[in-house]
């Protein structure tokens, strides 16, 4: 149901060894909503994507989603719970080709399930035989995002998914976030570009030295809020 807590990150802690980088972090996602979360770089935003997606284990806090708690499930038992997941690097296997890239995961290789995706960029249909490394970084960025949309997952994680793309395609990312919000989708976005944010997000905060610095709900100034705070 629309509305209800999908994901909820309770008092997180973590980072690398003894190392803490996340801080005492606390939000939560809903069904039919996109929470983004901002930052400078190197503030700890893909750090706590990892400590979610279960990359790298917590310090203190909880990791809970669709009433289950996966503070310390593996990655692996978290995509079967129907968490998906796009992370910052690493987004393609560059020795395969385009078309192996989205269809590696699925048993029946069929590419149906992109249609819609692939309607809304182009350049990838026309890339399937290309391998994936051939590509430019922001074509990477997106064979990498329409994989993660089309999986059948209740929640979307995006670390970064505008790095290197044309601002016409983070349009179009856009109204593909909204669509799936439509459809009931939670989403948790780490993302600098605030045009993006500004077009998807229902809450908002801004990361700083792995700590939430300022929270924001609903659309109303939240590019001005947040550029303000960013010194952008």
């Amino acid at each position: 149901m629309s509305g209800e807590t999908l994901l909820s990150v309770e008092t997180l802690s973590g980072g690398y060894g003894e190392i803490i980088i996340v801080n005492d972090l606390s939000l939560g996602v809903a069904n039919g909503q996109a929470f983004c979360v901002t930052g400078r770089n190197g503030v700890g935003k893909s750090t706590l994507v990892r400590l979610v997606t279960g990359s790298l284990k917590p310090a203190s806090g909880r990791v809970m989603f669709a009433g289950e708690n996966l503070t310390f499930a593996p990655a692996h038992g978290r995509a079967r719970q129907g968490m998906g997941y796009a992370p910052q690097e690493g987004v393609v296997f560059d020795a395969l080709t385009v078309a192996e890239n989205l269809t590696l995961h699925h048993r029946d290789r069929s590419l149906e399930r992109y249609e819609d995706l692939f309607s809304m960029f182009p350049r990838l249909p026309e890339r399937l035989t290309q391998r994936a490394g051939t590509l430019s970084g922001g074509e990477k960025k997106i064979l990498s995002f329409c994989r993660a949309l089309a999986e059948d997952t209740r929640l979307v994680i995006l670390d970064e998914p505008t790095e290197g793309v044309q601002p016409e395609n983070i349009a179009l990312m856009a109204e593909a976030i909204n669509r799936g919000k439509s459809d009931g989708r939670g989403f948790l976005i780490v993302e600098q570009n605030l045009s993006l944010v500004e077009a998807v997000a229902d809450h908002a905060v801004l990361m700083d030295h792995g700590e939430c610095i300022y929270t924001h709900s609903g659309a109303e100034n939240l590019r001005t809020e947040l550029a303000e705070r960013l010194k952008i």
